[in-house]
């Protein structure tokens, strides 16, 4: 083995939203030896991929602008051989197969780990194997809609309680719960 082969670190294009999570999601990565590059849209992530094709990539399905969908169909486009996984907050089994059908390796709903995210590269996807994506809880329904609102109302929980027919109160309390 060469020492350049030694040095040389598997390239991870991190594509999110969320620039909190992408900054954490990016160190964990980094410790676990990828040269991690982010983008905080899709739009932002297709030059990098262009000018750089991944060998493994982490996009976020539900961002501002274009679905990272899109980012996918590009990337398996640019080379088949990247191993893309997807993550959502918003999981579903529709979006699951669609995500797999456009060349994901794997869909994991959010909160993901980096672990998991490793483990998910690993994953050999195939149209044969069942999908593994279990539906969502009412609660946790629920939970992603209020969230999905709350967001819309830039966080304002009177504003929010409004837009869901909620008392104030009402909402604050399943706000203070865990999601599901």
């Amino acid at each position: 083995m060469n020492a350049l082969s030694v040095n040389e670190q598997p390239s991870l294009l991190l594509v999110d939203d969320d620039a909190t999570f992408c900054s954490v999601l990016s160190k964990a990565m980094k410790k676990r030896g990828f040269a991690v590059t982010t983008a905080n849209s899709v739009e932002e992530a297709i030059p990098l991929a262009q000018a750089n094709p991944p060998e493994y990539a982490v996009v976020d399905l539900k961002m501002d602008g274009a679905s990272g969908l899109v980012l996918v169909a590009q990337l398996h486009e640019l080379d088949p051989a990247t191993r893309i996984v997807v993550l959502t907050g918003y999981a579903s089994i529709a979006t699951a197969v669609e995500a797999i059908k456009l060349g994901a390796t794997q869909y994991l709903p959010k909160p993901a780990n980096a672990d998991e995210i490793v483990a998910a590269f690993g994953h050999s996807p195939s149209a044969d194997v069942e999908l593994e994506i279990q539906p969502p809880t009412v609660d946790r329904v629920e939970w992603e809609h209020i969230q999905r609102v709350l967001q819309e109302h830039q966080g304002n929980i009177s504003r929010t309680a409004r837009a869901l027919n909620m008392h104030r109160r009402t909402l604050q309390r399943k706000l203070s719960k865990k999601p599901i």
